[in-house]
């Protein structure tokens, strides 16, 4: 069809032009994604999802016949414990796998918390102003000037160990992070000419908040939730390596290198070096996931 016989697209066919555009835009920006971390997350979710079917062992009942047991590999491996047992004779592969289920439920939930937190003190403080300011913004100054392990520590021994307390803690100590990005993020917003006339058509505080600020500072706070993933994971398992956190005998990754740290100078590395790879695999796919969703969410970054 030549240029002449072409006719203009009415508004209902461009808005239909416009959805199917939509996938083409999703598998752009996977396309752009980083490989190795989609890998690693999808690979935590999988195996978090599907643990009760891929464990080829109870993660809590050991064999005290089959204690230390090397990985396969090694001499005395056993083809039925594919990376070793522990001192109690349960299989590490099998730990790992549940472990993983306790990281993502325990860093998901911590995260999504903390972020509703603060989310919403940091958009009251910004657009409130006043006393209201005032009294958020000190008690986040006084809340990021405690030491975080001390002070998720100091929480962890007033509560019971248990995975949902873990979440709490975690949640308690990472929403100040939150509240005062997402403060200056509201402040700048408060003064546009959208919010101006939504006050002068009469709409309430609270509408305005949810229906003008809370859309435009979202991107800030998913940018802010994925950063703070991988942070939590290694909170997370700082606080079971050191007892605070989940309870033994569940299988979470940092009570398997507290569990193992003892056998690591006497040979048996299996137990430490195991978890200890998971946890660092990804927490640093969680990392280079969140700086490449703030460099693709910002248009300015995305220039350089």
């Amino acid at each position: 069809m030549d240029s002449s016989s072409s006719a203009v697209l009415t508004s209902p066919e461009r808005a239909a032009a416009e959805r199917l555009s939509w996938p083409a835009a999703l598998r752009r920006s996977l396309s752009e994604a980083p490989f190795f971390p989609l890998i690693i997350l999808f690979l935590l979710v999988f195996t978090a999802v599907f643990a009760d079917w891929l464990a080829p062992h109870d993660p809590t009942v050991g064999n005290l016949r089959a204690r230390y047991r090397p990985p396969v590999w090694a001499e005395r491996g056993n083809p039925d414990y594919m990376l070793g047992t522990d001192h109690m004779g349960r299989d590490v592969l099998s730990r790992i796998i549940h472990g993983s289920r306790i990281s993502l439920i325990v860093a998901t939930a911590a995260v999504l918390l903390a972020g509703v937190i603060g989310t919403t003190f940091g958009i009251l403080s910004g657009y409130r102003g006043g006393w209201i300011d005032q009294v958020v913004m000190r008690l986040t100054d006084a809340w990021m000037a405690l030491p975080t392990i001390s002070f998720a520590i100091l929480l962890a021994a007033l509560l019971r160990p248990s995975e949902w307390n873990l979440v709490v803690i975690l949640a308690a100590v990472y929403w100040t992070r939150y509240a005062r990005v997402i403060r200056g993020e509201v402040l700048s917003l408060k003064e546009r000419d959208f919010v101006r006339l939504a006050i002068v058509a009469g709409c309430s505080h609270t509408r305005i908040m949810c229906t003008h600020i809370l859309p435009n500072i979202a991107n800030s706070a998913i940018v802010m939730a994925t950063l703070q993933f991988g942070v939590v994971i290694i909170a997370e398992a700082t606080l079971s390596f050191l007892g605070v956190g989940v309870a033994p005998p569940q299988p979470a990754w940092g009570l398997m290198l507290f569990e193992g740290k003892s056998g690591l100078m006497t040979g048996f590395w299996w137990l430490s070096i195991f978890p200890g790879l998971c946890i660092m695999f990804v927490v640093l796919a969680a990392n280079l996931l969140g700086d490449w969703f703030r460099v693709w969410s910002d248009p300015q970054l995305r220039q350089l």
